[in-house]
């Protein structure tokens, strides 16, 4: 696994953080380094997604980056399920490919290059896992994504959404950032990375509450929600189509 030195050097003017080939190669240490339960989490998505997923039908992975949710469900899925990986960056599908043909990824899966903003096509799905990417989607076209994920489970299907959030009551706030920005020290990122990092998503990252992701999701006609981790400012809910 390739050490994340994105932020390591000093920036003059930090752009946009974008999902190209420098943040691809090194994005399984970045995200194991910076989220915090990261493994526990895919392990937690794999068994849902096991209890869930229906013999021919289809698992979607919105956002699928490097492929990890992916490799992780495998293990657990009924092999007759067809995984289908959704990403806008080429170079994190690019390395998604990579890393399942190294491993011999056996099952039928598909991958495609689309932007969550203009909307996506899913059909036939028991199963659609967001993890850590709804909060990457422009919040004016959120509802409409989780309205074509509703439509396109079929009934008894789940949506399992993973995002950072904002604390309910906003006294909170500072406290669980300056205890992430703790973590992620521990995990040995600089004071400086931590800076640019944090500078870089300012304008790409838009974190919502947990009760307003919850909202969304009743919103499009996902009655049954249930928060299935949480860790100061980074929450899991499962939700069910009737």
């Amino acid at each position: 696994m390739k050490k994340d030195e994105v932020f390591k050097d000093e920036i003059g003017k930090a752009s946009d953080f974008k999902f190209g080939a420098n943040v691809a190669n090194v994005f399984d240490d970045m995200v194991n380094r910076s989220v915090p339960f990261y493994g526990e989490i895919q392990r937690m998505m794999a068994e849902i997604s096991a209890n869930h997923a229906v013999e021919d039908s289809d698992v979607y992975d919105l956002g699928c980056s490097t492929g990890t949710t992916m490799i992780g469900m495998d293990t657990l899925v009924n092999k007759k399920i067809r995984f289908i990986g959704i990403d806008d960056s080429r170079e994190m599908l690019d390395k998604c490919k990579s890393k399942l043909l190294e491993i011999g990824f056996s099952r039928n899966y598909e991958l495609r290059c689309n932007d969550l903003n203009e909307g996506v096509t899913i059909t036939n799905a028991s199963v659609v896992v967001l993890c850590l990417t709804l909060q990457f989607v422009r919040p004016i076209y959120r509802e409409r994504l989780l309205s074509e994920v509703y439509k396109g489970l079929n009934s008894g299907g789940v949506v399992i959404l993973v995002e950072k959030i904002l604390a309910e009551d906003s006294n909170f706030n500072r406290d669980f950032i300056d205890y992430y920005y703790n973590y992620k020290r521990r995990n040995h990122y600089s004071d400086m990375e931590i800076s640019q990092k944090r500078e870089a998503l300012e304008n790409v990252l838009v974190p919502y509450k947990l009760s307003e992701n919850i909202s969304l999701l009743r919103d499009q006609g996902f009655i049954n929600c249930e928060v299935f981790f949480k860790w100061y400012n980074f929450a899991g809910i499962v939700a069910v189509k009737k």
